[in-house]
């Protein structure tokens, strides 16, 4: 098992870590200075200082770093992407910099492995670009969706249509206002093998039928302007070219659209430890209570060498995800991969907690302690729960001894 990184990949690092220090970290203030905060996500507006450090990071070089494929990206493997990833991960508004933030990450990845010529050039081409920017419907308010073959959804095929009809929740990035494209994730065929019934659909935004129905709230805040949709599909019409890859398909594309994406996420979550580790220890040693610094006093020591051991311990895990996945494919990596879900936003879960901890009152009023414990809190449900992913891990590891048995 090899962690080490490629050529190309030593030499982004030092340059990423720059761009991060001398233009992202200075304006990540600017940024949240400059959004419109409103209950009505129209009103939502793009901070400016976002075009301009995307621009600098397009002719920086560091673009659409996440792709493997050189064509369109960086030309990094899973392996390679990873400290980026994690480089990423001590801010929340760098992926988007860099053109790497979800769900464009994903969908993306989707429209290079399984869309058309003709799909690229409309959607992906400008995505891409980061003229644009998506979201991913496949989560229902009606059903359990940790179990995606609950979905009730539907997107069937009328002649050369594909009519669709349907209620999703937790759309992300549907209320940024350059938010042009969903995939929609339905059942084309209930009488087919439960692996089999569901399709990925293109549906353009402004296309009839499709119905904002409100943005939902993260532990109290929007996440203006990117905001998570309920959204209504109401006998939305679209042309039966913007079915992904076929009918039926749907479940094959989202494994190869999950793997990668989970490594992303984890490894941005371990940027984020480091980040609220880092707060944590700043605090401690310079914070005075009882004549000591805080540090000096009760576990506290305790509490920052558990959070070394538990990031690093959480870093080489997610290596050997991203190890896995490159040599083996998703299906090679599914134990991998459902560990890494739950352990690092565990991880930054807990840090974050002690980090406000240490802070005393300050720690609860701190945005940026509770931006990152929105995050992690957030992600020990988004791209399954935790209950699935140990339920996953749990029934590879009896495999082995039903086998013997």
């Amino acid at each position: 098992m090899d962690f080490d990184h490629s050529e190309r990949a030593q030499l982004l690092i030092p340059q990423l870590e720059r761009f991060m220090a001398e233009e992202i970290l200075p304006n990540q203030q600017t940024y949240y200075d400059q959004l419109v905060h409103s209950n009505d996500y129209r009103q939502w507006r793009v901070p400016p200082i976002m075009e301009e450090l995307k621009a600098k990071a397009r002719n920086a070089g560091l673009w659409n770093l996440f792709l493997p494929d050189e064509q369109y990206g960086a030309g990094l493997d899973n392996r390679d992407y990873a400290p980026l990833a994690e480089i990423t991960g001590r801010c929340p508004i760098a992926p988007e910099v860099f053109n790497c933030a979800a769900p464009d990450t994903g969908n993306m990845e989707v429209l290079v492995r399984y869309g058309s010529p003709e799909q690229k050039e409309r959607w992906l081409k400008p995505l891409l670009a980061g003229e644009i920017r998506s979201g991913y419907s496949m989560t229902e308010p009606a059903v359990a969706s940790s179990d995606a073959t609950n979905m009730k959804a539907t997107c069937e095929v009328d002649g050369d249509e594909v009519v669709i009809n349907g209620q999703k929740w937790w759309t992300s990035g549907a209320g940024d206002p350059r938010c042009k494209i969903l995939i929609f994730m339905g059942v084309t065929d209930p009488g087919a093998d439960r692996l089999k019934r569901h399709s990925m659909v293109l549906v353009p935004l402004d296309t009839p039928g499709v119905k904002i129905l409100r943005m939902l709230p993260v532990l109290n805040s929007l996440d203006e302007p990117h905001g998570h949709a309920e959204i209504l599909f109401e006998n939305v019409r679209v042309p039966l070219t913007n079915i992904i890859h076929g009918p039926g398909r749907g479940f094959e594309i989202a494994q190869g659209r999950l793997g990668p994406g989970r490594i992303h996420h984890c490894m941005r979550l371990i940027g984020a430890s480091e980040r609220a580790l880092q707060l944590l220890c700043q605090r401690g040693l310079g914070r005075i209570a009882f004549g000591k610094p805080l540090v000096e006093l009760g576990s506290n020591r305790d509490i920052i060498a558990n959070a070394r051991l538990a990031i690093d311990q959480a870093r080489l895990l997610t290596m050997k995800a991203a190890w896995a996945l490159d040599k083996r494919g998703t299906f090679g990596a599914l134990n991998d991969i459902s560990a890494i879900k739950v352990v690092a936003p565990n991880v930054l879960q807990h840090i974050v907690d002690a980090a406000i901890q240490i802070h005393g009152g300050e720690g609860v009023s701190d945005p940026e302690l509770s931006r990152l414990l929105g995050m992690a809190r957030a992600l020990r449900l988004a791209d399954g729960p935790d209950e699935v992913h140990r339920r996953q891990i749990a029934k590879l590891e009896l495999s082995k001894y039903l086998r013997k048995s």
